[in-house]
């Protein structure tokens, strides 16, 4: 099997890093987290369609109250624990996360 080279969707990494952050909190979301990761690990493999991932990411991100919020609980997560946001970058996701960070650090 070969592997391909792709890069998750921007809702794909929302929720990775939203479970990432909260696996110490409860081992639910690290039970998600592997599970996610493996079913990203099949993609990569040619073993899972990308859209049959993007429907597990999207199913599980509106279980957590949509991509915005998963954004939003995440950088709050991490401003909370460290006074400061991080992740930089030009993808989606980063550019959606400096905003929030940006608003949370204003207050």
């Amino acid at each position: 099997m070969k592997k391909r080279i792709e890069k998750p969707t921007p809702e794909a990494k929302a929720l990775s890093l939203f479970l990432m952050a909260y696996k110490t909190n409860a081992p639910i979301y690290k039970e998600k987290l592997k599970w996610i990761n493996r079913q990203w690990d099949l993609v990569q493999s040619g073993d899972l369609s990308r859209k049959g991932y993007q429907e597990e990411v999207e199913k599980m991100l509106k279980s957590y109250g949509g991509y915005d919020k998963v954004v939003e609980k995440t950088v709050k997560y991490y401003v909370e624990k460290t006074g400061e946001w991080k992740l930089e970058g030009n993808d989606k996701y980063c550019l959606d996360a400096r905003k929030v960070a940006d608003d949370i650090l204003k207050k």
